[in-house]
């Protein structure tokens, strides 16, 4: 397995403001909004109980939000307008307010950039955001979200009644 961005979402949420420094192309001296990014695919992918009716999706007037077939979240960001309701109508506080900014620069996870490992991570003051292979230690619960991205904190299962 091939090294990724490894975001552990409990020491996240340590963190009053998110600091880190992005090199973002688009962006280059961009803060936290990559990472941001990060942290909202992380939590809809890993914490957001998946609900069969959610009501952060139903709440959002501009059909920012929407439930894909896995049941994954997922939020067009040129659709919101940051107005918070999704975060009001989730009953278990998986939609952070914060991680729902008006305006965000998509991570591009430093594709071809010359450095060893993302900015990202040496500016992380929680050390949150590690750049390794997840294969290559016994850590329990990280889960790969895809190639570039795993996220480290308890994955919410449905289990049947």
């Amino acid at each position: 397995m091939a090294k990724r961005l490894i975001i552990d979402l409990n020491k996240c949420d340590e963190c009053e403001k998110c600091i880190v420094q992005c090199a973002s192309f688009y962006r280059p001296r961009a803060t936290d909004h990559g990472a941001l990014t990060l942290r909202e695919l992380a939590t809809f992918a890993v914490v957001c109980r998946r609900c069969e009716n959610p009501g952060c999706v139903n709440a959002c007037r501009f059909e920012a939000l929407e439930r894909q077939e896995s049941g994954v979240l997922r939020r067009h960001n040129l659709r919101c307008v940051s107005c918070k309701c999704c975060t009001l109508a989730c009953p278990f506080g998986t939609v952070y307010p914060d991680s729902v900014p008006f305006y965000v620069t998509a991570c591009d996870f430093c594709a071809g950039a010359a450095c060893p490992e993302p900015p990202c991570v040496a500016s992380c003051v929680k050390g949150a955001l590690v750049y390794r292979d997840p294969a290559a230690s016994e850590e329990k619960d990280v889960v790969a979200l895809n190639e570039h991205l795993a996220v480290k904190g308890p994955k919410w299962d449905k289990q049947a009644v």
